[in-house]
């Protein structure tokens, strides 16, 4: 599968797709409207980015305790319940007077939660879609994921203008409830990829048999460590330049459009991993100018710049499905999902907590020089091409729990 009318004439791609969108829409604008409440209410730069990014620390636990289910739950009422929790968390945090504590209560749920959507969502992808159709439909949402934050962050800013943050708030609360009727309303009903019961003890001993081959652990530092850093200093962008902030993050939302369309459609196969490694650097490397304190448009540069770098995650991502069995994908790509996460809501943690003692700028800076160094230092284990899903072990034997054979 090559071209981008393939992949749309796929059955169930499309409403796949819309509700991917929707949901995206609604995380931009709501996390853009609820950092600006936050930091106008504290000027706190920590609190200001964990309301941004904090629900992503949750995938940790989510990740530990809930991510059988990603292939035990009906994907279509599972992605539906999801977009429904998010609107009415959303909802929630627009309530006039609800103090800052509740809402630091209700973003660690929501990230609980995220944790298996994000499996779902991923594994249903492997599975509409034919062999080899994995990178170009992964591109594809990614780049609804760039063109929804750049529009988002542009019509968020608006929003902010025309109404409050608690009405930007609703605003993204309603952008939940489409993402939830396209789902329902547009996917067909399909059994769960992996019979029996979800559990801690089953979610635990999927995670340590996908952790127990070195190539994949290797794979999924890569995914998780350089990005979530690089996310980290994304979430300073609103205390380093108040007034500029969403033209920083549309810049970010722009470079990963341009590298992923340029990754899932362009890029031969042979190529890739070759185009992986440079892709990878690019990531953090152009944030080492932040040492220079750049003008709000020199900045902008910078991030668009570096946010191509982002499509290295794609090339990472079809690495990670061929060392992977194919009644796992769901599981995999799940644990990618939360672990990226998670590690976007420590990078945003550890930048927030450097920028309180230091600035902005210089956290910043940090958190790329930290980057560089992870991503080659996690080089050498990414040169070799892959084994097949043939050569990799599938789960031992467990009388409770049946694995269909597709």
């Amino acid at each position: 599968m090559r071209t981008y009318r393939e992949l749309f004439r796929t059955p169930e791609f499309t409403p796949l797709f819309l509700a991917a969108t929707a949901q995206v829409a609604a995380q931009t604008v709501g996390g853009l409207a609820l950092s600006t409440l936050v930091y106008d209410a504290t000027r706190s730069p920590l609190l200001s980015a964990l309301a941004m990014f904090g629900p992503s620390l949750a995938q940790v636990a989510g990740a530990t305790l809930l991510l059988s289910a990603a292939d035990r739950l009906p994907p279509r009422a599972a992605l539906s319940a999801v977009s429904l929790f998010f609107a009415l968390g959303t909802a929630a945090l627009a309530v006039p007077g609800l103090p800052l504590w509740a809402a630091f209560l209700i973003l660690p749920a929501e990230g609980l939660v995220a944790s298996v959507g994000g499996g779902v969502r991923y594994g249903l992808l492997h599975q509409i879609l034919p062999k080899g159709g994995f990178l170009l439909g992964r591109s594809v949402l990614n780049m609804s994921t760039g063109t929804m934050q750049i529009c988002g962050f542009a019509v968020g800013g608006l929003l902010l203008a025309a109404l409050s943050p608690r009405g930007v708030l609703l605003v993204g609360a309603a952008l939940y409830l489409a993402a939830s009727a396209a789902t329902r309303f547009g996917l067909g009903a399909r059994p769960p990829r992996a019979a029996g019961r979800p559990s801690p003890a089953e979610t635990w001993r999927t995670n340590v048999l996908l952790w127990s081959s070195r190539p994949r652990r290797t794979v999924y530092l890569a995914l998780w460590v350089p990005n979530g850093l690089i996310v980290g200093c994304e979430s300073l962008f609103v205390p380093y330049t108040p007034a500029h902030a969403g033209a920083l993050l549309a810049s970010a939302a722009c470079g990963m459009l341009v590298g992923d369309t340029l990754a899932g459609r362009f890029l031969p196969p042979r190529w890739r991993d070759r185009a992986g490694a440079v892709l990878r650097l690019l990531l953090a490397a152009p944030y080492l100018l932040f040492a220079l304190h750049p003008a709000p448009a020199l900045a902008a540069a910078v991030v668009a710049l570096a946010s191509v770098g982002y499509a290295a995650s794609l090339v990472l991502q079809e690495r990670l499905m061929a060392l992977t069995p194919d009644e796992l994908s769901g599981h995999a790509l799940g644990l990618h999902s939360s672990g990226m996460l998670a590690w976007q809501g420590l990078g945003a943690l550890l930048a927030g907590t450097v920028a309180q003692h230091t600035s902005p700028a210089t956290a910043m800076t940090a958190l790329a020089v930290a980057s560089v160094t992870v991503t080659l230092l996690l080089a050498p284990g990414l040169r070799p091409t892959p084994p097949t899903p043939a050569a990799v072990p599938s789960l031992p034997a467990d009388p409770t729990v049946r694995h269909p054979a597709s």
